[in-house]
């Protein structure tokens, strides 16, 4: 079985939205990239940290659905990563209300002997330093695939062109290709960004699709319109979860395969969106998944006669 490894936080988020507002619940970009990645015949294996106030049941639950957890470490004195936002009524906005790093301040990544020999590597947003320590001991690896963003670029742009340089894919979001790039053409941006390092370029438009740009040729894939958004939080990695698992577990890195794995990435998303938190993603099933692959399908086939 081929082995896909995921650097990311493990983290609580307090969220609110105008159909509602959370506690402290489970979160964090690994979290989302391993519960979308876990519907893939392949072996995910986390790399992160949190505190000794992290759950036991969040840490089985993880295990249970399939995930290798030994790369988390517990920092049994600290406490773990906090992240509280409210999105406002269009839900494509938010305003961060706390950000605490706690045990990620001092992350140092350890990924276990057992995954080293993975071939395909995700890197949840996180600072570049902690995102190079991680491919520094994936050697083996045939597809690195970044996820980033702008407060990276705000704060340590050097060390993100980098990273930037040693992947395979990037995903980010409109705003952040042309932050990064400086092109306001999304084709443009694509085009320069090709030149940092990244062979593949996704560009997520959220509740409007996806681009995938490598060399002269361009996919765009669209997000399934949805009826209620209850809260995007985890969307984008959810959506890179998706895309990685299912290039890990088909072991095909073409552009053609890209595709389906774009698809696969914006399905499980729009499940990701139905309830706070990982809650909707704790519950699909392979049936419902299948389901909606085949509104994917419907919504952009069609014929021609030219």
């Amino acid at each position: 079985m081929s082995k896909l490894v995921v650097v990311g936080t493990v983290a609580f988020d307090a969220i609110e939205t105008p159909f509602g507002k959370t506690d402290k619940i489970l979160g964090g970009a690994a979290t989302f990239i391993g519960l979308s990645a876990s519907h893939f015949n392949t072996e995910v294996g986390l790399v992160s940290v949190v505190g000794g106030d992290f759950p036991q049941e969040y840490l089985d639950m993880l295990s249970n659905r399939g995930m290798n957890i030994e790369g988390i470490e517990i920092v049994k004195d600290g406490k773990t990563f906090f992240w509280s936002g409210k999105y406002h009524n269009d839900m494509n906005t938010r305003d961060t209300l706390a950000t605490e790093l706690n045990v990620l301040a001092d992350f140092n990544p350890v990924v276990p002997e057992s995954f080293k020999d993975a071939e395909v590597v995700m890197l949840g947003n996180l600072h570049p330093a902690v995102q190079i320590g991680v491919i520094e001991q994936t050697p083996a690896a045939k597809l690195i695939i970044l996820d980033t963003m702008n407060f990276w670029m705000d704060s340590a742009l050097d060390m993100l062109h980098e990273v930037i340089a040693k992947v395979d894919v990037i995903t980010i979001n409109d705003e952040e290709a042309r932050q990064l790039s400086g092109e306001y053409s999304l084709v443009a941006a694509a085009r320069k960004i090709h030149t940092m390092g990244p062979k593949y370029v996704v560009i997520k438009k959220g509740e409007h699709g996806a681009l995938l740009f490598h060399e002269e040729q361009i996919f765009f894939a669209p997000a399934l319109p949805l009826e209620e958004v209850f809260d995007p939080t985890g969307a984008g990695d959810t959506f890179a979860g998706g895309f990685a698992g299912f290039l890990a577990s088909s072991e095909d890195y073409s552009f053609d395969n890209m595709k389906r794995a774009i698809i696969y990435g914006s399905n499980f998303a729009s499940f990701c969106v139905e309830k706070f938190g990982t809650e909707r993603m704790q519950t699909i099933t392979p049936e419902e998944i299948n389901t909606r692959l085949e509104q994917f399908k419907a919504l952009t086939k069609f014929e021609i006669n030219a």
